[in-house]
């Protein structure tokens, strides 16, 4: 009987994905695939509001492609599905918050899966690289996000020569949120994702997609789409209950209700 590579787990309104391939936990086009499924399903659950990502064991979170299943026929150009790689990568849409708690060595494809999350939570042993230089091979989203999110010339330095760091370096540079012994990584994780779960998710929505559509835009391009409201998600936002509540909350001074609508 074939086991799922991926396991998923409802707490409320937060879903738990766990990787859990033996022995590394690497990621073929099957189990991108499925994936892919998962985060889509997530994606468009209205009572899900916030995924969180780890995997399973203490040693591996992800170390990206199966290079095995790639000598046995899987194609590096292939069908990774709805998401392209780890379906979290490109899949469109995804306006929901995602956490990743990486628990062990993240590389390649693996540190590229992480930083598709919008958090990211670390133990203290975790170690992460992008060794795909050695391989006569580009790490694609990496050398696409990484210059973006850490300073540029440390961003280079690590895709030139795919050094190993660690977690207290990832964290000194911003790479992650919060580094954490291993044995209260989740729980911190599953803390801070039903925090967020709390909150609003119809801002949460507009939030994703602002920042996903500024990232390449002049700054006032971007502003006179927000107050035009020719993002969806901030169109929804500005006709909903919810942006009523927070409003009625305030000036009675008490918790908002969210309702999502």
């Amino acid at each position: 009987m074939t086991t799922s590579p991926i396991t998923t787990e409802r707490d409320g309104a937060v879903l738990l994905v766990t990787l859990d391939r033996p022995k590394a936990n690497a990621i073929d086009l099957a189990t991108s695939r499925i994936m892919g499924e998962v985060f889509r399903d997530f994606r468009d659950d209205p009572d899900l509001r916030v995924a969180v990502l780890t995997a399973a064991g203490d040693k591996f979170f992800c170390p990206g492609w199966d290079l095995k299943a790639a000598a046995d026929g899987d194609a590096v150009d292939g069908d990774y599905g709805v998401g392209g790689f780890g379906g979290l990568q490109e899949l469109r849409g995804m306006n929901k918050p995602v956490i990743a708690a990486v628990n062990g060595i993240a590389c390649g494809g693996g540190l590229e899966l992480a930083l598709s999350a919008d958090m990211i939570l670390a133990a203290d042993h975790a170690t992460f690289a992008l060794p795909e230089i050695r391989s006569g091979t580009v790490a694609d989203a990496a050398s696409v996000k990484l210059p973006k999110r850490i300073p540029y010339h440390i961003a280079m330095e690590l895709l030139l020569t795919g050094r190993w760091f660690d977690a207290e370096e990832a964290n000194r540079w911003g790479l992650v949120n919060e580094v954490l012994p291993a044995d209260s990584l989740m729980d911190r994780t599953m803390q801070l994702a039903q925090l967020i779960a709390s909150g609003p998710p119809l801002v949460y929505a507009a939030i994703k997609e602002v920042v996903r559509d500024a990232e390449d835009s002049k700054f006032q391009d971007a502003m006179n789409r927000i107050t035009n409201r020719q993002l969806q998600s901030v169109d929804v936002l500005y006709s909903s209950e919810d942006q009523l509540e927070g409003a009625r909350a305030f000036a009675e001074k008490r918790d908002p209700v969210w309702k999502g609508r």
